[in-house]
């Protein structure tokens, strides 16, 4: 499992039109071989800029999202129409084996207070 963080700053005033186009691409995402969910999150401080939050089963499963005609005409139509900056997309993986117990710790903050 992997996880993307897709970042979005949208020229002033589009974004009720990001939203719009991101709710059509969402469709096709879940259409997609190995995308598990999908969010997207909008800056409290900066409300032009957007965070899409992705679950893929591998990066391969993303990689072919993203080389399909549906993301690049998407994409295309950003680079345009309306992104303010160009994306940046992070990739995350998990940091443990998906086997391996949680910490233990008895529900207690690992930090000291």
């Amino acid at each position: 499992m992997i996880t993307v963080g897709m970042n979005y700053d949208i020229i002033p005033g589009r974004e009720a039109e990001f939203e719009q186009v991101f709710s059509k691409v969402l469709g096709v995402m879940g259409r997609m071989p190995g995308h598990s969910h999908t969010e997207l999150y909008r800056s409290v401080g900066r409300p032009n800029c957007y965070l899409i939050h992705s679950e893929w089963s591998d990066q391969a499963a993303f990689d072919a999202f993203i080389a399909s005609e549906q993301f690049r005409n998407v994409a295309d139509w950003g680079k345009r129409e309306i992104l303010a900056g160009r994306p940046r997309h992070e990739i995350y993986a998990a940091a443990r084996p998906a086997s391996a117990p949680p910490p233990t710790g008895g529900g207690k903050c690992p930090v000291g207070h």
